[in-house]
């Protein structure tokens, strides 16, 4: 069987990394987090004290923002490991805000492009499957409620040791839903050839083996 592209979109907190990164591993394919790759460059930006709201310093900074994806999971910016770092609060706040810049999209989706050009590759972000994988065989468009995303999202912080408050996590997945849903740029948006995968009610294993089912089914039909 030929392996396939295969683009997971959704907003913040649906769960696409968690299935990307196991769909990967079970089907020996190569995951590249662009979520990572977002935040890399806000966290690039906070470092060098640059407001995210300030569009001509941040794509300044394009230039000095080296970023290498690993497959044991490591996030390196200039050479340096910023995995944890890079999911903070502020920094995925930052994220959606310097993603809003058409110059700081070209310069990843070039990135992203490159790296999936050979196919057997697992992308999940906000516009993959309309964007930057728009001949992906296969595009899911992974949603679940707020309260549920909420609530992952609390989950995970306090399994990393992350001060939180399930509230304030809630009204910022609102506010980054608002943000990447009208953002001028590639806007999230569910591709039209997308299977919609509402994962409110479902486990990790529920959701991992339905992609996974898609998936086995575009390989054999390639």
């Amino acid at each position: 069987m030929s392996k396939i592209s295969i683009a997971i979109d959704g907003p913040s907190a649906a769960g696409k990394s968690t299935i990307a990164k196991r769909v990967a591993s079970a089907l020996n394919y190569v995951y590249i987090d662009t979520g990572a790759m977002y935040r890399c460059v806000a966290y690039h930006v906070d470092k060098h004290h640059v407001d995210f709201d300030d569009e001509e310093k941040v794509v300044a900074l394009l230039e000095s923002c080296h970023i290498e994806l690993k497959q044991d999971g490591g996030v390196f910016l200039n050479g340096e490991d910023v995995r944890h770092e890079i999911r903070h609060d502020r920094i995925s706040k930052g994220a959606s805000r310097v993603s809003r810049y058409e110059k700081v999209r070209e310069f990843l989706v070039a990135k992203q492009r490159l790296m999936a050009k050979d196919g057997g590759v697992i992308l999940d972000g906000r516009d993959i499957g309309s964007v930057v994988l728009p001949d992906a065989q296969l595009k899911i468009y992974q949603v679940a409620s707020v309260e549920t995303r909420a609530q992952r999202r609390y989950q995970e912080n306090l399994a990393r040791g992350l001060a939180c408050d399930y509230e304030q996590i809630k009204q910022d997945i609102i506010q980054r839903d608002e943000q990447d849903m009208h953002r001028e740029h590639s806007p999230l948006k569910k591709a039209d050839d997308a299977i919609l995968l509402d994962t409110s009610f479902l486990t990790i294993e529920e959701v991992t083996d339905k992609v996974l089912a898609l998936a086995k089914t575009k390989e054999q039909e390639k």
